[in-house]
């Protein structure tokens, strides 16, 4: 099997890292999106079982890492398991793509370590916590205390943020669309020339 490239996009929630992911995709067709699997509910009708995410129960995702089935997994809050599985990225390697990840800071940051140089580690940036806190409320899904809880997430995350290879401030969509699709095309192509501190972009 041929390995291909791996894309990290890592943020905190509201960030509009998904949309960005989603874009990409849609662009690229030797782009394959890695489905993470996790034992949350879903959101509405909108998500599908093994499309959006692998829907797992506690049990069935304790007894995939007691099987070592994950590359990476976290208990991102209590009873809330989020992972990547060896065998997903088996699928899209075995298709010729490169797989493009959707993950939270602390998964991104151990799967950085595990793909090495054939990796890409993105943080996307929001432009200030005013502007995260009025996307979360937006959505409609959070109460107040999740939305606490969110935004104090939001601040232990972007500690982190110094340990991507690349920070992508996304203040405007159309122009981030743009500067994720240039940072795929030339990391793909290994022009992308990064350095000891995050390429800021």
């Amino acid at each position: 099997m041929n390995k291909g490239k791996a894309i990290i996009f890592c943020a905190p929630s509201g960030s509009g890292k998904t949309t960005l992911v989603k874009n990409l995709l849609q662009n690229n067709a030797n782009l394959g999106f890695s489905i993470s699997a996790c034992t949350r509910d879903r959101r509405g009708r909108a998500e599908e079982n093994g499309k959006d995410y692998y829907f797992l129960s506690i049990d069935e995702f304790k007894e995939k890492i007691f099987h070592k089935e994950f590359i990476e997994w976290e208990e991102v809050y209590p009873g809330g398991y989020y992972g990547t599985l060896k065998n997903e990225i088996e699928r899209l390697w075995s298709e010729g793509k490169n797989v493009i990840f959707d993950v939270d800071v602390r998964g991104g940051l151990k799967l950085k370590e595990y793909f090495g140089d054939d990796a890409l580690a993105i943080f996307v940036k929001v432009p200030s916590m005013e502007e995260l806190e009025k996307r979360l409320v937006s959505r409609g899904t959070e109460s107040a205390e999740s939305l606490s809880e969110r935004l104090y997430k939001v601040k232990f995350e972007t500690a982190f943020q110094d340990q991507f290879d690349v920070v992508l401030l996304n203040d405007d969509l159309e122009s981030s669309f743009v500067k994720a699709q240039d940072l795929y095309e030339k990391f793909t192509a290994d022009q992308l020339v990064l350095g000891e501190k995050p390429l800021n972009v």
